[in-house]
């Protein structure tokens, strides 16, 4: 990570979360205790900002200057809200498209998947606050730039996103191999929202059950599931194929 991307500093970082900048995480050293370390902690109240302790060491890889045990990994984008994107989609007389990431951590499948998403016309893509891949260059380089390009909304929980989407009108699909429906045999020409999961747990039961419908992609071989963003891509050009071809 470049120094750049970084604030480090007690003061610093308390004087860029009071100021409202998008930091993505804060990592603290595991034993730091101090008056600013408190001060720290009061302004991070409320924030929806990770937060990792770590040992001195993995600071100091970080950045070799004077760190005063925290530094704040700075976001390469500005995240919009949710509930600004889906009401103004709909004022433009559009379908919306929204593609919800579950606990996709890997940065170069979520850069794979945005720029999925920026050629698919897609409106927006909805993480969550926490455990979700960073924006950071490796993400924004593999997206070939379309992180830059398309909105992307931070969201306290995915289940709290799927809740609003469907409080818009929004109708709500999610991927597993476990589904017994294929991808086709769903509507798409709806105002609708994509949910995919990583591929080692793929997306999670709680919100599973939240969706309206679950599908998957039929799988002919031996391995036996598909990469996130090649999976995320075949859902998403059906939702194209649908949008552009009514009828067939």
């Amino acid at each position: 990570m470049k120094e750049n991307e970084m604030i480090f500093g007690l003061r610093a970082v308390i004087e860029a979360i009071q100021a409202g900048k998008e930091i993505e995480k804060i990592v603290i050293k595991r034993e730091l205790q101090s008056d600013l370390s408190g001060e720290l902690f009061e302004a991070l109240k409320g924030q929806d900002i990770p937060v990792q302790r770590v040992p001195a060491e993995r600071l100091t890889r970080l950045t070799r200057k004077n760190h005063q045990g925290v530094i704040a990994l700075v976001s390469a984008i500005t995240y919009q809200r949710l509930e600004d994107i889906v009401p103004f989609v709909y004022e433009q007389g559009k379908n919306p498209l929204i593609v919800l990431l579950d606990g996709v951590t890997d940065v170069r499948n979520f850069g794979a998947i945005a720029r999925t998403c920026e050629c698919a016309g897609v409106d927006a893509i909805v993480i969550p606050s926490k455990g979700s891949a960073t924006v950071n260059a490796d993400a924004i380089k593999t997206s070939a730039g379309a992180l830059h390009l398309l909105p992307v909304c931070k969201e306290k929980s995915i289940g709290d996103a799927i809740r609003f989407l469907q409080a818009s009108g929004v109708k709500v699909i999610a991927a597993s191999e476990k589904a017994p429906d294929p991808y086709t045999s769903i509507a798409c020409d709806t105002p609708l929202a994509i949910v995919m999961g990583a591929e080692d747990t793929g997306v999670s039961s709680a919100n599973l059950h939240l969706c309206d419908h679950i599908v998957r992609i039929p799988l002919f071989g031996n391995i036996a599931s598909l990469n996130v963003s090649v999976a995320s891509a075949i859902l998403l050009y059906e939702a194209v194929r649908q949008r552009t071809n009514p009828g067939q």
